[in-house]
């Protein structure tokens, strides 16, 4: 656990510093995807470089005295950059900002032959984390998913990152369609067999707006799991990722202890992020008050605004108090460490209902200790309802 203060201007150096980068640009866009993702037919890399270096600095005429914990290669589809652009991206982060001792750097990537070959080009930029989109190790079903790589070429893909980056971390998608038990086990054992020290498996969720959405209203999406088999598959990914050595530190993350991904504990525990490039979030304390940042979501609008205004963000927005204490709350509790209460209460401006948090606590929903709140497994599971149940307390 790590020491809170109560000061809330001061607040966000509690979950500490981070910069993401958005590259918005895919080969092909999946059907379950829901994120500010493009395909395109020509990029202009010289011209995102200078957008991205122009937004850097200015950032950093706000944040430059700070201490960074980490930086995030997001999209998209990171891996289709070019190498000199991440390289000159994090040779200008370093003139900017100070970075810990020993900074997360990490890229995400798709497991096709083309971008592997790029791998040993980002390690020399800097990258020691890569973050995989396997996503299932079955060929019909990365057909279904839209997926552009083959199980083999993932798989190829993962040892190659497990011998070029210090960290690797790869994401699988359970409760696909017609997918039982034991082939999701047989597939998990087999990922975990290749050693990554992180691993982030995700249910399949029909997100409003993709092309999923679209076949699932109009009855075409077939063979979902039910509730009890998805309730039973997250149970045994639990399992079987214990077994293999990484721990559950958060709803849908598992990794070797010290393998936690550093830049989602950041926004996991209320630190300040900057979010850079089109449709990218942030978190920003300034003068003692939050403000959430976010860019515009064109990619073309994006890098005209950045050039025209020397901006790509749309204007701020204030965050009171009260509406940080629900975000902390739903935010702290994904992670098995938990809230602090003290720091719950301080964004709060009250102390939440003791009998209420007595009552879920008995019916075995959550721990409190020494000051901390945690969900319990049980609670994990109706982890919305269970926000809503704290939130009125």
């Amino acid at each position: 656990m790590f020491h809170v203060k109560h000061h809330m201007g001061e607040d966000w150096q509690e979950g500490g510093f981070a910069l993401y980068i958005h590259w918005p640009y895919c080969k092909a866009k999946c059907p379950y995807c829901d994120f500010n993702s493009h395909v395109t037919a020509k990029i202009d890399q010289d011209a995102w470089r200078e957008a991205y270096l122009q937004e850097l600095d200015r950032a950093a005429t706000e944040t430059g005295g700070r201490i960074l914990r980490s930086v995030f290669f997001g999209g998209g589809t990171p891996s289709l950059m070019d190498p000199a652009t991440v390289d000159a991206i994090l040779d200008r982060v370093s003139k900017h900002w100070r970075l810990t001792n020993d900074p997360e750097i990490t890229l995400e990537a798709n497991p096709t032959s083309v971008e592997a070959a790029r791998f040993a080009a980002y390690r020399h930029a800097g990258v020691n984390r890569v973050s995989l989109g396997l996503q299932a190790l079955n060929d019909q079903d990365l057909r279904r998913l839209g997926r552009q790589h083959s199980a083999a070429d993932g798989l190829a893909a993962l040892d190659l990152a497990r011998s070029l980056f210090d960290r690797t971390s790869c994401d699988l998608i359970y409760a696909r369609q017609d997918q039982d038990l034991a082939s999701w086990g047989e597939e998990l054992r087999h990922v975990l067999s290749r050693g990554p020290d992180h691993i982030s498996l995700y249910q399949l969720t029909i997100e409003e707006g993709t092309a999923f959405a679209r076949l699932y209203d109009a009855g075409k999406l077939h063979g979902l799991p039910d509730e009890d088999l998805a309730a039973d598959m997250y149970d045994l990914t639990t399992e079987l990722c214990a077994e293999a050595g990484l721990l559950g530190y958060e709803v849908s993350n598992y990794a070797k202890p010290g393998a936690e991904s550093r830049h989602n504990q950041v926004y996991w525990r209320m630190g300040d992020y900057l979010g850079i490039g089109p449709g990218a979030h942030g978190r920003l304390t300034l003068n003692g008050h939050r403000l959430a940042t976010v860019a515009h979501r064109s990619p073309d609008l994006w890098r005209e605004a950045v050039r025209k205004n020397g901006t790509g963000e749309a204007p701020r927005e204030a965050i009171a108090p009260e509406d940080q204490a629900a975000e902390y709350l739903m935010m702290s509790l994904r992670l098995t460490e938990g809230m602090s209460l003290a720091r719950y209460s301080a964004m709060l401006g009250r102390a939440p209902d003791a009998a209420k948090l007595a009552m879920l606590e008995q019916d075995g929903f959550i721990i409190q200790d020494q000051g901390w709140l945690r969900a319990t497994q049980s609670g994990r599971l109706l982890l919305n309802r269970l926000i809503l149940e704290i939130s009125e307390a």
